[in-house]
């Protein structure tokens, strides 16, 4: 991505906005649990295990990529806002492989954890949402230099996509032991 600039034009708005609402919908019908299920092999058993550690490296390459732009280091910031997207694409792929061949995973925990594991999860969800939009936004502000445009856009996009990385570990970790 660093070599990478693109210009200003509307039709990248448009593309981000299509996107935006695509890819939400695509995962949304997957989860559906009348859409029958494709057998890609017992392999995607361990997918679950696989998107939390590319989640945990998301939130760290955040973090990193957070320290490096409030010391100017604008090189490493962006090799680490790089990563992270890329972290975010290969976990929306392999996310998306799981559940077209894996029925969802019932929690079964009960009590406080039950109401601490489905407040974790309904927000994580409705964040994962809305994420992406603001995500797109600022790669394409810095990436065609419009630089005041991507510092607000982050001022959103950053804790949002934060907040949905690292809940979904935390998600990831409760519901857990109730994988088969």
């Amino acid at each position: 991505m660093e070599g990478l600039a693109l210009p200003k034009d509307k039709k990248f708005s448009v593309w981000i906005n299509i996107l935006a609402l695509a890819i939400p919908a695509v995962v949304a019908i997957l989860l559906n649990p009348r859409v029958g299920k494709v057998d890609l092999g017992t392999w995607t058993k361990v997918l679950p295990h696989v998107n939390a550690v590319i989640n945990s490296l998301t939130s760290i390459s955040l973090l990193a990529g957070f320290y490096f732009i409030k010391q100017r280091n604008i090189v490493a910031h962006r090799r680490m806002m790089s990563l992270s997207f890329l972290m975010g694409a290969l976990f929306l792929v392999s996310y998306v492989l799981y559940h077209l061949s894996n029925e969802s995973t019932p929690f079964g925990g009960e009590g406080t954890v039950r109401v601490v594991y489905y407040f974790l999860l309904v927000s994580h969800i409705s964040l994962s949402i809305g994420v992406v939009w603001f995500v797109l936004k600022a790669i394409y502000f810095a990436l065609s230099g419009q630089f005041a445009a991507h510092r607000r856009m982050t001022r959103w996009a950053f804790p949002i996509w934060l907040y949905v990385s690292t809940t979904g570990v935390i998600v990831y970790l409760l519901i857990s032991p109730y994988y088969k």
